[in-house]
């Protein structure tokens, strides 16, 4: 019934919208992934058709682990449906993978009989969702008793016309430039986006939004601060790079992760580099690195053709060396590292 083999398009996730727009669910779900909002969206959609208003108390069973035991998600299963034809139970935060034997076996015994009134909906969330492959029994019950779905990050096209559409709900449009500018600026989380459309559409003057209007109240992911960061370097504008550093460490943002994202675009434009050298375009950049638009890719190759192969490998390796001493040195002062960091690399820029 249920498949945890990764495919591009996401089967599960697309069974469960079929299902629901069918009005015929399965008897049990499991959802976990990144996306939080979109995996809250289906649990609200599923409760909406599942349990009438009014009848929440009787009929909307909550449970959260990690102390929950199999029989109290029995118990909540098993239990009739009152002025209702079905009942939902969800079970937020259980590792059902590390569940001692005797609870396991309760639990592969629960799923194998679902009343059909009931629908058993396992949510993670705090909690990362890992299938052990060596406990075969329990793996084997919800392959067959389960629809395991994967929240995944939504595509470039479906954030765009989410944000379109989310814009239009507030009297503005965004066109898919200033979208794509949006989404690269602000992250691709859709729950982290709602709040920054709420503030872009209440700054706007016009109806048309502009990067502009972005800029003046969006909160940068963090992503998008380093990219500043590495092309001012690039450019040769090492005073704007520090500056963008600066703000890093004032927000109080951890150096050692401030170095690990430099590390990362610092390689990213290495390959981008090696693209332009090579012959390769955006598309290889963008299958490389897993970008779900071009217009990072278009950015990086921009950046690219300001350095050289060379001035990219030693600045990886110059990453690495301040790696080694923030994590292996005592008394090295983690904020100093990074604007030492910054000095070298744009020294040899020079």
């Amino acid at each position: 019934m249920a498949s945890e083999k990764k495919t591009s398009k996401n089967a599960a996730y697309d069974r469960l919208r079929a299902a629901l727009k069918a009005q015929t669910t399965a008897r049990a779900y499991l959802f976990y992934g990144e996306e939080s909002y979109l995996r809250q969206t289906y649990v609200q959609q599923l409760q909406t058709l599942l349990i009438p208003k009014g009848s929440e108390d009787f009929n909307l069973h909550r449970l959260s682990g990690p102390r929950l035991t199999a029989q109290e998600v029995a118990d909540a299963v098993e239990a009739m449906p009152m002025m209702a034809a079905n009942t939902l139970v969800t079970v937020t935060d259980w590792d059902i993978f590390k569940l001692e034997e005797a609870q396991r076996s309760q639990l592969i015994d629960l799923l194998e009989d679902i009343p059909e009134y009931c629908t058993l909906l396992f949510i993670y969330d705090t909690v990362a969702y890992k299938r052990d492959g060596k406990m075969k029994k329990l793996a084997a019950a919800i392959d067959k008793n389960v629809e395991v779905v994967e929240f995944q990050g939504q595509s470039r096209d479906a954030l765009v016309r989410w944000l379109q559409k989310r814009f239009r709900a507030l009297d503005h449009q965004i066109d898919l430039t200033t979208a794509d500018y949006m989404l690269f600026y602000c992250g691709t989380m859709m729950d982290n986006l709602i709040s920054e459309v709420s503030k872009v559409a209440a700054y706007a003057k016009a109806q048309q939004i502009t990067t502009a209007d972005i800029d003046a109240v969006a909160e940068p992911v963090l992503d998008a601060r380093i990219f500043d960061m590495t092309n001012h370097i690039s450019a040769g504008k090492y005073d704007r790079a520090a500056a963008v550093l600066g703000d890093l460490l004032r927000m109080q943002t951890e150096p050692i992760v401030i170095l690990g994202a430099i590390g990362k675009e610092l390689r990213r434009l290495y390959t981008a580099r090696m693209a332009i050298d090579s012959g390769k375009d955006k598309y290889w950049l963008m299958e490389l690195w897993e970008m779900r638009s071009d217009y990072p890719a278009k950015l990086l190759l921009q950046s690219a053709k300001r350095v050289s192969a060379q001035w990219c490998g030693d600045a990886v390796k110059m990453c690495q060396v301040a790696d080694l001493r923030m994590k292996s040195q005592r008394g090295v002062d983690p904020a100093e590292e990074l604007k030492l960091l910054l000095a070298r690399l744009g020294a040899a820029r020079k």
